[in-house]
């Protein structure tokens, strides 16, 4: 078994450097740097997820679907604010027929009611989707949450790997240290926030 691995500034700009070699031919404000992180965690125990927003920002909006009641304002300022889908029957539909093309889920207090009725927890909660006021996605001014989310990246673990882009290829290499640093912090803040009971630590981390 391999020791932990984390990055130092010297690491993370040789790895920009050799990412950088399949750079040829590819759009460097579109295609991006992902980094996959490994963390030695127990089986079958909660997970991370959580949303960052990176030092120098990465061109990945999050895509935001919003319960609220159809035809009120909080629908009119929800789709004004960049939300990809409002409502309530046309999201539950969408749901029941697997129909998820969307990245975070907020709900307004007067539609939880609705949204808890509709039985979607059993597809939303494996995703890290079902909204809820600890998670911060049940709330009043739907608008303002989804302006702040659109501009951080989502993340969540899957079986004991984070997976996330963290820079452009027109990046340089201290942008992505920078953002590559911001990351680690993170996680290994999500990580101190589990039950105390609960230890996980990132193992290693693979560009």
């Amino acid at each position: 078994m391999c020791a932990p691995r984390l990055f130092a500034d010297a690491e993370s700009v040789l790895l920009s450097r050799y990412l950088r070699a399949f750079e040829v031919g590819r759009e460097p404000a579109t295609s991006k740097y992902e980094v996959h992180i490994r963390l030695k965690t127990m089986k079958d125990g909660p997970v991370i997820r959580n949303m960052l927003r990176f030092p120098h920002s990465v061109q990945t909006e999050s895509r935001i679907c919003v319960v609220c009641p159809a035809g009120s304002r909080h629908e009119k300022e929800a789709r004004a604010a960049g939300a990809v889908l409002v409502g309530e029957q046309e999201v539950f539909d969408n749901v029941k027929k697997g129909i998820i093309e969307f990245d975070r889920l907020i709900c307004h207090p007067d539609s939880l009611e609705a949204l808890n009725r509709a039985g979607l927890g059993r597809v939303l909660g494996p995703r890290g989707l079902m909204p809820s006021a600890k998670t911060g996605t049940v709330v009043e001014d739907v608008a303002s949450r989804v302006e702040m989310l659109r501009g951080g990246t989502v993340y969540r673990e899957r079986d004991a790997v984070i997976r996330l882009p963290i820079g452009q290829l027109a990046f340089t290499p201290e942008q992505l240290r920078d953002n590559l640093r911001a990351t680690l912090e993170q996680i290994k803040k999500d990580a101190a926030g589990l039950n105390d009971r609960i230890n996980k630590e990132i193992y290693e981390v693979v560009g």
